[in-house]
């Protein structure tokens, strides 16, 4: 299992940089940001030096979406920064939360989303699309290679990822609901004839490595908070009888608002809603011990990368943990002598 990184574009860039270098240091895989652009600095901008500052570690946000940027815009940044670091991007696409929230827009479609999906990656692949009632391509691309991979919950979302992205991300780490989601996007693949097997599972969640689990679940309560607005859609959409897990559903009964100048915010005020053992489930606390055991699980239901998200009083401590002590723990090595 691949381990990745997933960081605010929180001003001093510079912090953000450091903590993607020292990950990549440490063997992280992929370092992401989130993509907001109003709550926080541009993320591709950041994209660029987090790609001069290492040479392995694979870039991308989580998760940009349709409606803030016009797609051929996107899908030029992503051949661009292939262009300049090798091919070392990937898209994480979904459907528009607080980048379109913040400034009274809405989520796009489902139909919007899998158009976009299709136009960034053919034309960020050097590859010819029809957009707008014209036939074009990025004739300087012919070398860059991108993934778009589909976040979301609800069961049309899990069937236009499993038909159309390169990989699946689910943010949060409860492994019933891992399965379900799983089980849902490898469905839909395998109905659109696709080998389920070729996309790539990704579970982010929030990860504190730590001893006092009280403080480490107040540090991480905002996530179930950002996960509710997300179950609040899909229970809009579909009613409180929503074909989807009620582990998933029920802890939103008691959220009255969100506020969106708190979003990803440890100090949030309006998560008292989330109970400790959504927070137990979602994200994944406490000892090194405890982080091998989830992510073992995970990694059985066919997860693989976890993303670490890094948003808590705790980022240097669990950076460390994490490359010093999990990492390496997941490692195979074979023996140097027989």
């Amino acid at each position: 299992m691949d381990i990745g990184l997933v960081l605010q574009a929180t001003p001093p860039a510079s912090r953000v940089i450091d903590l993607a270098t020292r990950a990549e240091t440490y063997g992280f895989s992929h370092v992401w940001t989130f993509d907001s652009h109003i709550l926080w600095e541009e993320p591709y901008v950041i994209h660029s030096q987090i790609l001069a500052a290492t040479r392995k570690v694979v870039v991308g946000p989580m998760v940009t979406n349709p409606a803030t940027r016009d797609w051929t815009v996107t899908a030029s940044t992503y051949a661009t920064l292939n262009e300049m670091f090798g091919n070392r991007t990937v898209c994480g696409m979904g459907r528009g939360d607080s980048a379109v929230r913040v400034t009274n827009g809405e989520p796009v479609t489902l139909a919007t989303m899998r158009e976009a999906t299709h136009v960034i990656r053919e034309l960020a692949c050097g590859r010819e699309v029809e957009y707008r009632g014209s036939t074009i391509r990025l004739p300087w691309a012919t070398g860059s290679e991108l993934e778009v991979w589909g976040a979301g919950y609800g069961p049309k979302a899990l069937r236009t990822i499993g038909e159309t992205c390169d990989g699946f991300i689910l943010q949060l780490a409860d492994t019933a609901i891992a399965e379900w989601t799983i089980d849902a996007v490898r469905s839909a693949a395998s109905d659109a004839g696709r080998d389920p097997d070729e996309i790539t599972i990704c579970v982010a969640a929030p990860a504190y490595v730590g001893d006092d689990l009280a403080h480490l679940r107040d540090q991480t309560r905002w996530f179930g908070g950002m996960v509710g607005n997300h179950v609040a859609d899909i229970v809009d959409r579909y009613g409180d009888e929503a074909a989807v897990p009620r582990a998933l559903t029920d802890y939103i009964a008691n959220r009255v608002g969100y506020d969106y100048n708190q979003h990803g915010s440890a100090s949030s005020e309006h998560v008292d809603f989330v109970p400790d053992e959504v927070i137990d489930r979602f994200c994944i606390l406490g000892p090194v011990e405890t982080h091998l055991e989830r992510l073992a699980e995970l990694s059985a239901l066919g997860v693989d990368q976890f993303a670490v998200y890094l948003q808590h009083d705790g980022k240097d401590e669990t950076l460390s943990a994490y490359g010093e002590k999990i990492i390496p723990a997941l490692t195979e090595r074979e023996a140097a002598r027989r």
